[in-house]
């Protein structure tokens, strides 16, 4: 298995969904010797009973100080009815929150649609709508320069990428989709989720991502992968959701992550068996969503996403059957860390978690 970032050493790669009321009078009894008085004079039509009539406004005070009895049924039932079920429908997608100045974090359901209902359902419409959200990383540190992928979450710059991909960076750099280049600093990371939190300098007016809800992910369902493997910004690859809650094993140890990256590798353990290397002795196990859509080398902290346009998950790892990530390719293995882990963990990053 094999950390999607991208390696460079020395200016080179080294690949890694009508209540209609009716109301019935109980008749009486008649008395035949002594007939009831008809209800209408005669000539005049019987009127419809008031219960039918549709909701009238308030009426001003009559000369004799009585006011027309206001008249409630099934009509005025039906509008409480929509009232409810539109407060309901507009419930389920939201906006949080989360002290960042005027920007917001857009988040909502796995109904909430981000691309046009006329592209609604095809790759190409979710590739149009959502690609402007993920951005290009490049690290550096003292182990040569790594290449991976970001999410943006807030319109001023936050963005959401995996923690091997910044680790021990002494600079980083950031690219977005319409080609324009950042500065960014990391203000949390978390090692054990293998998430970090970057920000970037004197930015504004950025289109941020919205995170959905991975428990309602189920295997089988389409998503669509964006990212920049091999350096490539903005490729777009698909496939579906091949199982859920895979164990996934990583090295914590930053000594560990910069030595693994120096020759290309990043070590993970799945199915109690290592992959590119030693994961050493310190480790953490996150559940994993695993899909078959390509994810390569540089795809590290890019998104996986519903057809909906929903990130609903952070890619993080490829399993590789070779020894050099010079020569790694996917082989339908990948893993993303869940969007509900990563909303979770969106307080203590912002607080400037060293984790």
């Amino acid at each position: 298995m094999n950390m999607t970032e991208s390696l460079r050493h020395n200016g080179e790669y080294e690949h890694a969904n009508p209540y209609q009321g009716t109301h019935q009078h109980a008749s009486s009894p008649v008395n035949p010797e002594w007939p009831p008085p008809p209800a209408q004079p005669p000539g005049n039509p019987p009127q419809p009973l008031p219960a039918m009539q549709p909701e009238q406004p308030e009426q001003p005070e009559q000369p004799h100080g009585k006011r027309p009895a206001r008249r409630r049924g099934p009509a005025a039932l039906l509008v409480a009815v929509a009232i409810v079920a539109a407060a309901v429908g507009g419930g389920t997608a939201y906006g949080i929150q989360e002290l960042t100045g005027s920007d917001t974090v857009a988040a909502g359901s796995a109904g909430t649609n981000v691309v046009p209902s006329s592209q609604k359902g095809t790759v190409s419409g979710v590739a149009k709508a959502v690609s402007p959200s993920i951005v290009e990383i490049s690290a550096t540190s003292n182990a040569g320069s790594s290449t991976g992928s970001g999410v943006i979450i807030t319109g001023d710059g936050e963005i959401i990428t995996n923690n091997h991909v910044v680790s021990g960076a002494s600079s980083v750099k950031v690219a977005t989709s319409d080609g324009k280049q950042y500065t960014a600093e990391v203000v949390g990371t978390d090692s054990k989720k293998d998430l970090a939190l970057i920000k970037l300098q004197n930015a504004s007016g950025l289109k941020a991502a919205t995170l959905g809800d991975s428990d309602g992910v189920g295997v089988g369902d389409q998503v669509v992968a964006i990212g920049s493997p091999e350096g490539l910004t903005g490729t777009v690859t698909s496939g579906i959701v091949s199982a859920l809650d895979r164990d996934v094993t990583v090295s914590t140890d930053e000594g560990q992550q910069q030595q693994q990256q120096q020759g290309g590798q990043w070590p993970f353990e799945f199915g109690g068996r290592q992959f590119n290397g030693d994961t050493g002795s310190s480790t953490t196990t996150y559940k994993a969503i695993q899909t078959d859509a390509s994810l390569n080398p540089g795809n590290s902290g890019g998104a996986l996403i519903d057809m909906n346009g929903n990130i609903i998950g952070i890619n993080s790892a490829m399993y590789s059957s070779t020894e050099s990530s010079a020569s790694a390719g996917s082989v339908g293995l990948g893993f993303s860390i869940p969007v509900n882990t990563v909303k979770a963990d969106l307080p203590e990053l912002r607080a400037g978690a060293n984790n």
